[in-house]
């Protein structure tokens, strides 16, 4: 009698296991995978391929493809399986999350040795093309992809250079042997100023770095937001100091040049007057030559001096007093 209990209890367990137990559904944001005795259903021997990896990478991160339970359901598992289900829609978390410590933001030192404070989030969703290395590749992959993020962050700002030149004058603005110490000297920017006005290009070098985090980690950066860069107090005072510097040295440097161009153009204009004035001088006389060189071919030398004679009646007139040399 004990054992046909024994018995029951153990059919009616079995039944709750597998009749209740055994059906579950996927929600439309999520994926599942089954495992069966802790091994993923896997597609073949698939492997996942990424091609923002490269080939040192893809030898260490050689992770199977798994079939991926689409949303629907009820789907039906054996006793012996589990269900991983996992959401696969767009995630905001901020760049200070760290599980291990509470931050309110995450320190980076400039190029200049400058200590700066950086906020901002980061989207992202787990990658579907990569899910067994987001469920078992790593016990806590966006904390891996946190710290992999960061680390490449505070290597950029470390190096980061204006990519449009060293500030404020270009290469063709000045000339001479000191041209391009002087645009150097004028223009020695400042790391955190750079930072602030390149941050979309920051952005974007992090998304393109961050772009093998889907082979490596099973997660897919959607966008990184940097949207803050503040160094300390007295640092951003001094910083507003020096902005304030070289922005009238910028406005000298441009009202200089516009004097100097307006110079030049009113010298070409003296010049362009002064070469109109002698050519205006020099015609009358070039034209009574000519015209005396052709009174001599046609009537030869005593039809000159009658044109001569006649030219000095008029002076005649006017003149007050005539001096004659004897001799």
């Amino acid at each position: 009698m004990v054992f046909t209990g024994f018995l029951i209890g153990i059919a009616l367990y079995a039944i709750f296991k597998v009749g209740v137990n055994g059906f579950y559904t996927v929600k439309p944001n999520e994926r599942a995978v089954i495992t069966s005795f802790g091994r993923a259903e896997r597609v073949g021997d698939q492997l996942v391929e990424d091609p923002n990896m490269d080939e040192a990478e893809r030898g260490r991160y050689r992770f199977p493809v798994v079939r991926a339970i689409q949303p629907g359901g009820p789907y039906f598992k054996w006793p012996w399986q589990e269900v991983h289900k996992v959401s696969v829609a767009t995630q905001t978390v901020d760049l200070t999350w760290d599980p291990s410590k509470s931050q309110s933001t995450v320190e980076a030192v400039t190029k200049d040795n400058l200590t700066t404070g950086v906020d901002g989030q980061i989207r992202f969703r787990v990658s579907e093309n990569n899910l067994y290395a987001y469920l078992f590749g790593v016990s806590s992959p966006l904390e891996h992809v946190m710290g992999y993020f960061i680390s490449v962050m505070r290597e950029r700002i470390a190096n980061f250079v204006d990519p449009k030149g060293k500030g404020l004058m270009g290469d063709n603005e000045l000339s001479g042997p000191d041209a391009a110490e002087a645009a150097v000297d004028i223009s020695d920017g400042v790391s955190i100023n750079d930072l602030r006005k390149n941050l979309p290009l920051l952005n974007d070098y992090m998304e393109q770095q961050c772009a093998s985090t889907a082979g490596r980690y099973g997660i897919e950066l959607d966008a990184a937001l940097i949207t803050q860069i503040d160094p300390p107090g007295e640092v951003d005072r001094a910083l507003s100091a020096i902005n304030s510097t070289r922005n009238q040295v910028a406005a000298d440097i441009s009202t200089a040049r516009a004097d100097a161009e307006q110079q030049i153009t009113m010298s070409k204009r003296a010049v362009e007057i002064a070469s109109n004035n002698a050519q205006a001088e020099v015609a009358p006389l070039k034209e009574l030559a000519d015209t005396l060189i052709s009174i001599k071919n046609e009537g030869g030398s005593e039809a000159l001096q009658a044109y001569i004679r006649n030219m000095r009646i008029p002076l005649l007139e006017r003149a007050r007093r005539l001096v004659q040399n004897a001799g």
